[in-house]
């Protein structure tokens, strides 16, 4: 049974930073590219970030570009999104994801098959 656990979220300043966390298990991690994604109020679930499963590949949305970071440790089977410079506007339940194994993912939920449960981010202004 696959599971993807997220933490780290919390309340923190505008300007603040975070690092969002997701254990993986129940899959072969290093086979798998990981990707985040977070969904405001009232909002579609949007695509934050991915990496490949080869770890050489990293793609961003516009709106985090420069500010966030995604990275991952195959062996703690852990992928981490850092937020730097928060906005009001990255205020989102923070979800990371993983597609089947060998998969090169873009920004769709629809690639994806394994979801985490989201954790909670709420940047004050």
């Amino acid at each position: 049974q696959v599971q993807l656990v997220e933490s780290g979220g919390g309340l923190v300043q505008a300007g603040g930073s975070l690092r969002l966390s997701c254990a993986a298990s129940g899959l072969t991690f290093s086979k798998h590219s990981m990707g985040w994604f977070r969904q405001a109020p009232g909002k579609e679930r949007e695509f934050v970030s991915a990496m490949s499963w080869s770890g050489d590949r990293t793609t961003y949305a516009d709106s985090v570009k420069g500010r966030f970071a995604i990275s991952r440790d195959n062996a703690k089977r852990v992928v981490y999104l850092q937020l730097n410079s928060l906005k009001p506007e990255d205020t989102a339940v923070y979800y990371c994801a993983a597609p089947g194994p060998y998969s090169d993912t873009g920004p769709s939920t629809r690639e994806y098959i394994y979801w985490g449960q989201g954790t909670q981010v709420t940047v004050s202004s």
